[in-house]
């Protein structure tokens, strides 16, 4: 049940999204790039430090806050939502949950106020569901860490003051580490042309040689995967509330065009075909936006150490399967979304085909669907099995 002022952050966050980011939304997608000032925005109403305690500066939203916020923002523009998931999701939650005293206090402040921007930089060429199978190296020296190799789809790669970036520290361990973009060996690589969210910054990373001090690794140098896993639980819960705000979006147009559009004498919204579809929309909207929350509540369990991690009931499985159920049911409400606009919803001058192709990319990252099912077949498998084996 969402509280008196749970409702009054989103309704926030609801005309945030309908004045700033929906009319400016297909000017973004046409340009491939959002405007700094809506960066600016979002930190002076808190939004790029929802997770962050109030004691370093930001909101210390719960996760089922963070989550009406994110599929508000969604509803409005996916791609700016996309950034603000991965600024307040993996990357806050890592300093949070591993970073030490010093590295809290450095940049908890600055990842709320806006000042720094964060990214996660975990994928690579040959290493996107594998994440175990990532080959960029962090060799010990007398210095530091020296970090080599290359990362892909790093979203705001190039706007971050904080990247996040895994790397291998021995043959069979893998280290997080807190870099600074303007360091020496940091060079933002080509910038992604993408289907859709076209206005997100992602961009290829490449490290050659940058030294990385004691000071900016995070936690224990072998957790790395760990860590990392972890992350992507938050982020997937992330996906599911962004990939609802999606479908809304698109559930919403549909239906006005379907009260407004007339073919042969009557509105669209007459015909037993276009009702059908829009029940069928709003059901899977629904069931989607039920699961992400009870993913969030899970995870929020999780912290507060009253749920598991683990098995069928836990976040990882729960955060996958929000990820999937929210994920597919977005493309396919925008998909039905064109289908009802006709001609005119497959034309760039109306907000459906967009959306449909937004959608697509929440199928795909942060492990693609095929991984959510591997995951939580995993997770229903391993409880099941008789104890000792």
């Amino acid at each position: 049940m969402d509280t008196a002022e749970q409702l009054e952050i989103q309704a926030l966050a609801r005309d945030f999204a309908e004045g700033e980011l929906r009319p400016r939304a297909a000017e973004w997608d046409e340009a491939r790039s959002i405007d700094d000032d809506v960066f600016a925005k979002l930190a002076e109403l808190g939004f790029l430090g929802m997770l962050v305690p109030e004691s370093d500066g930001g909101l210390g939203f719960d996760l089922s806050t963070y989550l009406l916020v994110l599929e508000e923002l969604a509803r409005g523009d996916a791609a700016v939502t996309l950034s603000v998931a991965i600024h307040c999701g993996p990357v806050t939650d890592l300093v949070l949950a591993h970073g030490s005293d010093e590295q809290k206090a450095r940049w908890l402040p600055r990842l709320a106020s806006g000042e720094v921007v964060g990214a996660f930089a975990l994928s690579e060429p040959e290493a996107g569901s594998d994440v175990a199978a990532l080959s960029t190296t962090a060799e010990r020296g007398p210095d530091g860490w020296a970090l080599r190799g290359t990362k892909r789809w790093v979203t705001n790669g190039s706007r971050a003051g904080l990247v996040v970036v895994f790397a291998r520290t021995a043959p069979d361990a893998i280290g997080a580490f807190l870099v600074e973009p303007g360091s020496a060996g940091y060079r933002v690589g080509g910038r992604e042309r993408t289907l859709g969210l076209r206005g997100s910054e992602t961009v290829a990373v490449e490290l050659d040689g940058l030294v990385v001090g004691d000071e900016g690794l995070l936690g224990d140098p072998g957790d790395g995967l760990k860590y990392a896993l972890q992350a992507l639980d938050v982020g997937r819960v992330g996906i599911g509330a962004q990939a609802v705000g999606i479908a809304r979006a698109a559930f919403e147009h549909a239906t006005t065009y379907a009260l407004e559009r007339r073919q042969f004498g009557r509105a669209l919204a007459e015909f037993g075909a276009t009702r059908s579809k829009l029940a069928e929309m709003h059901r899977r909207i629904a069931g989607a936006r039920a699961l992400t929350h009870e993913a969030g509540r899970a995870l929020q369990r999780f912290r507060e150490g009253a749920g598991p991690r683990t098995g069928p009931e836990g976040v990882t499985a729960l955060a996958a399967a929000a990820k999937l159920e929210a994920s597919e049911s977005a493309t396919w409400v925008a998909d039905e979304a064109v289908q009802i606009f006709g001609g005119y919803g497959y034309m760039r001058d109306y907000p459906v085909e967009k959306l449909l192709r937004d959608a697509k990319g929440t199928e795909i990252y942060e492990g693609t669907n095929e991984i959510m099912r591997h995951v939580i077949s995993r997770e229903v498998l391993h409880a099941a099995r008789p104890a000792g084996e």
